[in-house]
């Protein structure tokens, strides 16, 4: 395949399953193995590294109003019942600080895991079922809306989340990274519908703290690639040349505009329909990918 066409194919790829809660990761390695390309050689490294920098700016611009208002509210917040740390923005910093110490020490074993289908699939597979089953439990309480006098959701907007839906969201988002194949989105989605918040309030905080997750993860990525410390096929910006370039453009601009396109459906979408079509999805994907290891 042209490289062009590969850059725009694999940028729609990104751009469509970063923030969507079925695994980037797993799309990208099925990619790899049906467009017959080595995602590990140093600058299709780079390439991925690119391109999910590309999604990653999609949420700032998306967010730009949410973000705005919650810079001028911080720390009190807008009923001035908030501090540093239970205000939104110190929320979300305080699950990312709870998945990235961790993370950050199990970095050996997290290499290893991405080279393993097997985990992959299995990872969709169980997390198809644990975002069906999570989703159906609040179903009714999202049905009867904020008005009800009872069910499991108590928290329906980010603003009125607490300290230890943050905590325990961030310490489940430590899955995803562990286990790749469970998405990002999935574990910190249901992680906070089980701690009792809402499908939109739920998805809202996954987008705000994937921005600092995914950031400092890509970052540190590109740092060691292009220092080469610790990186089996390191590569330095002095060895690409302008066609390298040009495909690392077209990956990153196309990824940055369907992420937004994505994002946008996603937040409309999961107000009115909830995540059971992306657990179904996860399920048969998951199970192809474990038949496929198998045969």
């Amino acid at each position: 395949m042209n490289d062009y066409l590969l850059s725009v194919v694999l940028g729609i790829i990104e751009g469509i399953t970063e923030f969507l809660p079925v695994s980037s990761t797993a799309h990208l390695r099925v990619a790899e193995w049906l467009l017959q390309i080595n995602l590990g050689d140093g600058y299709w490294k780079m390439y991925t590294i690119v391109i999910q920098l590309g999604a990653i700016l999609c949420l700032p611009v998306y967010f730009r109003e949410r973000i705005a208002k919650f810079l001028s509210t911080f720390p009190h917040g807008e009923n001035g019942d908030r501090s540093a740390l239970t205000h939104p923005l110190g929320l979300t910093m305080v699950a990312f600080v709870t998945t990235a110490i961790p993370a950050f020490l199990m970095t050996k074993i997290i290499g290893k895991h991405l080279e393993s289908l097997t985990i992959m699939g299995a990872a969709l597979l169980v997390g198809g079922v644990v975002m069906w089953i999570v989703d159906a439990m609040n179903a009714s309480s999202e049905k009867a809306g904020p008005g009800a006098s009872a069910g499991r959701i108590h928290t329906w907007k980010m603003e009125a989340m607490s300290l230890g839906q943050a905590l325990w969201i961030g310490a489940c988002q430590i899955l995803s990274a562990v286990f790749p194949g469970t998405s990002r989105s999935m574990s910190t989605i249901a992680a906070g519908q089980l701690a009792g918040m809402s499908r939109a309030a739920a998805l809202e905080f996954s987008f705000f703290l994937s921005i600092p997750t995914m950031a400092a993860a890509t970052l540190y990525d590109l740092f060691k690639s292009l220092r080469g410390k610790g990186v089996e096929n390191p590569i330095g910006v002095s060895q690409i040349d302008a066609h390298g370039w040009i495909v690392l453009a077209i990956g990153f601009v196309v990824s940055f505009i369907v992420a937004y396109g994505s994002v946008a459906w996603f937040m409309a979408w999961v107000r009115k329909h909830g995540f059971v079509p992306f657990a179904v999805y996860r399920i048969i994907v998951g199970a192809l990918v474990l038949l496929f290891v198998a045969r």
